[in-house]
């Protein structure tokens, strides 16, 4: 997977993907026009989505209640457009309607959000979502032949109930993500329904829009924590940052009238405002097409198609060529003698143009780097614009940024070479859990990956032990595929930055209120641009207490044996971080060799001719070992 998939576009992907009902027609028309007709059409996708995000714990029936009224709302618009309460915002509309459930304030404790009004109300309902979602059920999963036949006998309901369950566990996910995942996953259920092997086409075919999901959820999360936390200033660095490296020749007055529209949709997006959000989106969509001589040679195609494939085109397109007459160093800044000036007379301006010259002559940095590089210039400014010849003191800027660069680069070039060489060290204790393997080459390939993922899963715990176990987990697993991913590819460096910036974002939240631990805390609300190295230097969090019993964590049954593959693995997971939270003082080596002997007995008991028993009999033992350790 080339990293340009991923990270080089992804602020594109929730304002360029067009989904469901929206009409097919060609990029001249009335675009305010189009997307209006898209949310009257799709107006029950967008309450559920909505009430979902925001009352994750409610039941698919009183969605059902919410929807109706939303419809009936549309409809006495639609039929007279004069009436009062058809003037007020669609989201505002929408919140009203929830509160004024009767019971369901109370039943789902969001009272206090329903007697606020207009911004603080916005707010409120954001705060009520949650990111850890171990308190709902598990995902229901139905026999591909049931699956079928439900999409055939009630194609709307089904629909609905999955746009339900996959937006209310993720509460955060922008409307035009979700809505675009409910696409293709209908698209996919037509394809599959028809196969004879439909197991196997829903496998292979749901991977691509899930890692679709994946990969926009946690960008998303992101930015919008950066924006939550920082404020629109740090936002407006991404987006610069990001757009001066996809269009490297749009000029910087233009790029700044397109920053206008892509920033301010922000605030709309990531409060869950699902209305103000698609427009945003189409609004973007719009200016870059319209402006497309001056931003972009690659997308010209792409804007001549119709609407919902032109964004698809747009994100897949490659970066676009650098210009000829481009210098490799913009002198203005580090050379000019009148720099203090300049930067005085209109400094958020003077920054954000440094940043967007910095940016479109390096397309091989990361995106955090380069606002590394922007803060570390911003630091020399103040600095040298205090001294005798402040010329002399910033013409040493280019140093600075080298050097700032080959920290980040070393710490990449550390990670994956651990990641390379991990197993070495620790296979005496993987050997417990392989079995009867000979050939070192072979354990090694195997089982790099599930020691790589328990090794970050000790390490983040230690850090971390106040996450829930679902969140560490996902955390590890999302660390591994990043090393995964970009340790073997030429643009290693801005691979790996990108993702585990996007891994650290999923660790900090969104909300600006969430503490884990006073360390963690320090590193993910001081600097944006310098968490990655904040986190690098912390160590096992000493402020800690772990519970006073195991909790059940060595009582172990007979469904353990049912556990395949992947379910295996996340319950060898589950059990780690587990043991780490009860004894966070265990080295590395008593933890591996501790899970060694939970998957032996997992493995003897299970093929023993009572398992149930064989369990009751082996567990007090690990305990006792675990006691003693």
């Amino acid at each position: 997977m080339k990293q340009l998939k991923l990270t080089g576009f992804v602020i594109f992907f929730f304002f360029l993907t067009e989904s469901l009902t929206l009409p097919t027609q060609p990029q001249d028309v009335d675009d305010v026009r189009i997307t209006q007709k898209f949310i009257e059409d799709n107006v029950g996708y967008i309450t559920i989505i909505a009430f979902a995000q925001y009352i994750q714990e409610a039941s698919f029936e009183e969605l059902e209640m919410l929807v109706k009224t939303m419809a009936e709302y549309r409809d006495k618009c639609l039929a007279d457009r004069t009436r009062p309460e058809c003037s007020k915002l669609t989201n505002e509309v929408l919140l009203e309607n929830i509160c004024a459930m009767e019971g369901l304030p109370q039943k789902y404790n969001f009272s206090h959000c329903c007697r606020k009004v207009d911004f603080e109300r916005r707010l409120c309902f954001f705060h009520n979502k949650k990111a850890d979602i171990g308190f709902l059920p598990p995902l229901p999963t139905l026999d591909p032949e049931e699956k079928c036949q439900t999409y055939k006998n009630n194609r709307e309901s089904f629909l609905n109930n999955y746009i339900y369950e996959v937006s209310r566990r993720n509460p955060f996910v922008f409307a035009p993500t979700l809505l675009t995942v409910a696409a293709r996953f209908e698209e996919m259920t037509k394809t599959c329904c028809e196969e004879q092997e439909k197991a196997n086409c829903f496998r292979t075919k749901a991977e691509p829009f899930i890692y679709y999901l994946k990969a926009l959820s946690s960008y998303q999360k992101n930015v919008c924590g950066a924006l939550m936390k920082f404020g629109p200033q740090i936002l407006q660095s991404i987006n610069i940052a990001i757009l001066s490296q996809k269009f490297p020749k749009i000029g910087f007055k233009q790029l700044t009238s397109l920053l206008e529209d892509v920033s301010s949709k922000y605030d709309g997006c990531c409060e869950g405002d699902v209305v103000q959000c698609i427009r945003g989106r189409s609004k973007v969509m719009s200016h870059i097409c319209s402006k497309q001589d001056s931003i972009s040679s690659k997308i010209k195609d792409c804007c001549e198609k119709n609407i919902p494939v032109r964004g698809e085109c747009i994100i897949y397109s490659n970066k676009d060529d650098r210009p000829n007459d481009l210098s490799l160093r913009e002198a203005k800044f580090t050379e000019s003698d009148n720099v203090c000036e300049k930067r005085d007379a209109d400094q958020a301006n003077f920054m954000a143009e440094f940043l967007y010259e910095y940016s479109r002559r390096h397309p091989e940095l990361s995106t955090p780097e380069l606002l590394r590089i922007a803060k570390v210039y911003e630091d020399l400014l103040k600095e040298c614009c205090n001294m005798e010849n402040p010329p002399e003191c910033y013409r040493r800027a280019e140093n600075r940024f080298n050097e700032t660069t080959e920290k980040s680069l070393k710490i990449v070039q550390r990670e994956c070479e651990h990641f390379q060489n991990l197993g070495k060290d620790d296979l005496k204790y993987q050997v417990g859990i392989s079995g009867d393997l000979s050939r070192e080459d072979e354990l090694l390939l195997l089982f790099r990956t599930d020691i790589c993922s328990f090794s970050y899963l000790i390490n983040l715990t230690k850090l971390a032990p106040q996450l829930s176990t679902e969140e560490l987990t996902f955390l590890g697993k999302e660390m591994v595929i990043a090393l995964t991913t970009c340790c073997t590819l030429s643009e290693e460096f801005a691979c790996v930055d990108n993702l585990m910036d996007l891994v650290l974002g999923e660790l900090c939240g969104i909300n600006e209120n969430r503490n884990i631990n006073p360390a963690v805390d320090h590193c993910c609300k001081t600097n944006f641009a310098f968490r990655r190295s904040c986190f690098e230097s912390l160590e096992a969090d000493k402020t800690y207490v772990p519970p006073s019993t195991s909790q059940g964590l060595f009582t172990f049954h007979a469904d353990l044996c049912q556990a395949h593959n992947e379910e295996l693995q996340r319950k060898k997971d589950r059990f780690l971080v587990n043991l780490v939270k009860l004894k966070p003082e265990l080295a590395g080596e008593e933890l591996w060799s501790l899970l060694a002997d939970f998957t032996t007995v997992v493995e003897k008991c299970c093929k023993a001719q009572e398992p149930e028993a064989c369990f009751k009999e082996e567990s007090p033992k690990l305990a006792a070992k675990s006691q003693a350790a």
